[in-house]
């Protein structure tokens, strides 16, 4: 039974979670980067796929890894194997939902979800109605950031109108969100992993160097930490909302109790396995194989 563990492209963010999948698939798992991969729309169904331009037999089950970089591209590739009956870990409308960061918290909302009180906004920026909202300092958002890019911090009005100029001045269409700063536990947060029905356990991630940024691959150190079932609750109830199988659901600590920062549809795990023991490799590939239908 084939498993396809598809990636956006190799690089070194991903290297040490590739390998680990490979490792516990037993020779069943296969990396595909979408760039390689055509696809033919024809009744000709399952055998519509392209690899190098290769015509190849379709895999049992994917196991998605583009996260919160999936494209356009890469959507279309996820829908078209979901449609010819193709099992996933991850659905396309379900990465699709995540990576809007806008729209997760909308959805957190609706469900009562604890999260920092979050603002859209657009250019020209009404800076005034922000220090009302949200306050100073803040938190602002590129929608589509990951591994703790495109997440910056501003101190004042005064910056905030600056950095937003700036990016304006950069790409016009980019959204961002503004996001009131938690700072109950400055540079610290929480990391939950979830497969399926199960929160695998928690770390703690602090920042090493004065950052608000707890981001283990920007050199942020992490320990394992209590699962309470506080914790547990919550990241399953973040993964249920937005219909992820697999997710990273990043907590932070807040006065009266844990908020939800984000999800992640492709979270790394190099930093999560050292520090807690837990083998989310082999888990996330008995999750995927036991997707598989059997015919």
């Amino acid at each position: 039974m084939k498993t396809w563990i598809i990636q956006q492209k190799a690089s070194k963010n991903t290297r040490y979670e590739t390998q680990r999948l490979v490792q516990a698939g037993s020779g069943a798992c296969e990396v595909v980067y979408h760039p390689h991969i055509d696809i033919i729309v024809s009744r000709e169904g399952r055998r519509s796929i392209r690899v190098k331009n290769r015509l190849v037999d379709l895999p049992s089950v994917i196991i998605p890894r583009t996260g919160s970089g999936t494209g356009y591209f890469g959507l279309a590739i996820l829908r078209h194997l979901e449609r010819l009956g193709v099992a996933t870990t991850n659905p396309s409308y379900a990465i699709e939902a995540t990576k809007d960061k806008l729209y997760a918290h909308q959805v957190f909302a609706e469900q009562n979800i604890p999260t920092p009180k979050t603002m859209l906004v657009k250019h020209p920026v009404n800076s005034a109605l922000v220090k009302r909202e949200i306050g100073f300092p803040a938190i602002v958002k590129i929608m589509a950031g990951s591994y703790g890019k495109g997440v910056y911090q501003v101190t004042s009005q005064s910056r905030f109108t600056d950095f937003i100029e700036f990016a304006h001045g950069i790409k016009t269409d980019e959204a961002i969100i503004v996001q009131e700063y938690i700072n109950t536990h400055p540079g610290e947060d929480l990391r939950v992993f979830v497969v399926g029905d199960r929160a695998l356990g928690a770390i703690k991630r602090s920042s090493q160097d004065g950052s608000f940024k707890a981001n283990i691959t920007r050199g942020g150190a992490a320990e394992a930490y209590p699962l309470t079932d506080e914790i547990r609750d919550l990241a399953l109830r973040v993964a249920r909302s937005l219909d992820l199988e697999i997710a990273g659901v990043d907590l932070l600590f807040g006065p009266d109790g844990f908020l939800v920062c984000e999800a992640n549809s492709a979270p790394g795990f190099e930093g999560f396995e050292r520090a807690t023991g837990i083998d989310v490799a082999q888990a996330i590939v008995d999750y995927a194989q036991s997707k598989i239908k059997v015919k």
